[in-house]
């Protein structure tokens, strides 16, 4: 292991971000806000709570875990593809590196990103709705495991793209609609039955309902299913980021 390449590389990816907060941080936080005040202020006096829970409330999980996942998708992928594109790919290639310890970088400075714009969001949320957190702990560690399994699917999807274009295609047409889906600002038991049975397969509402269950302590689906759909998540895409990575036929062309 390459220790002084492979830290010099994340503390690129992670300082990154965070030299570009007014992008990469202050979006999110006031899209939030406006979620907050605009869809839970304004709905709650049509839908006073959902399983007990005030309709506000309810909502801030859904939230904090689209902005989560979006953040942390789009920090690998925009960083890949802007170094595929600027032609800088081949001197990383070069450097004594290997295929595990780029990608693992490039994983981390994704999965920060995540972590950082989730807990502020998480903060906002209880200092505008006076929410308690039931499983602190466990909150942040899930914001952190998601935050890795989507970092890695940026990744993925840095290296298949060969244009902004393609990059923004794969991410309106699947995590967007995915997230919507996925029950930020409703319960499946609201649906018909049909729907409900569609929303199972969307990998999405069983991080919404994970994150969920650790604020609030209610979920509309199994909590232990939502921590293992994670994990495997996570398991899964590392390993085929790190494959493309060492394969390299979409990143060497």
């Amino acid at each position: 292991m390459n220790w002084v390449g492979f830290s010099t590389l994340t503390l690129r990816e992670v300082g990154r971000f965070f030299s570009v907060y007014r992008q990469t941080v202050i979006p999110g936080l006031i899209s939030s806000i406006l979620y907050i005040l605009i869809f839970g202020f304004t709905l709650e006096r049509r839908i006073s709570s959902i399983d007990g829970i005030p309709y506000t409330l309810f909502i801030i999980p859904g939230l904090i875990m689209m902005n989560t996942l979006s953040n942390a998708t789009s920090n690998s992928s925009s960083s890949m593809l802007q170094m595929k594109l600027l032609g800088q790919l081949p001197d990383l290639l070069q450097a004594p590196l290997s295929s595990f310890e780029i990608s693992l970088a490039y994983i981390i400075g994704g999965m920060v990103r995540g972590t950082v714009n989730g807990i502020l969001i998480l903060l906002v949320g209880v200092v505008l709705s006076d929410m308690t957190i039931t499983q602190p702990f466990a909150t942040i560690g899930f914001i952190m495991l998601v935050s890795w399994a989507f970092s890695s699917i940026g990744l993925i999807l840095g290296q298949m793209a060969e244009s902004w274009d393609q990059l923004a295609t794969m991410q309106n047409f699947f995590l967007t609609p995915l997230s919507f889906l996925g029950g930020i600002f409703y319960s499946i038991k609201m649906l018909p039955d049909w729907a409900q049975s569609v929303s199972f397969f969307n990998p999405i509402y069983y991080m919404i309902n994970g994150l969920r269950y650790t604020i609030l302590g209610v979920s509309d689906s199994n909590p232990s299913t939502s921590f293992i759909i994670a994990i495997i998540m996570t398991i899964g895409f590392t390993v085929i980021a790190i494959m493309l990575m060492e394969n390299g036929k979409k990143i060497k062309e």
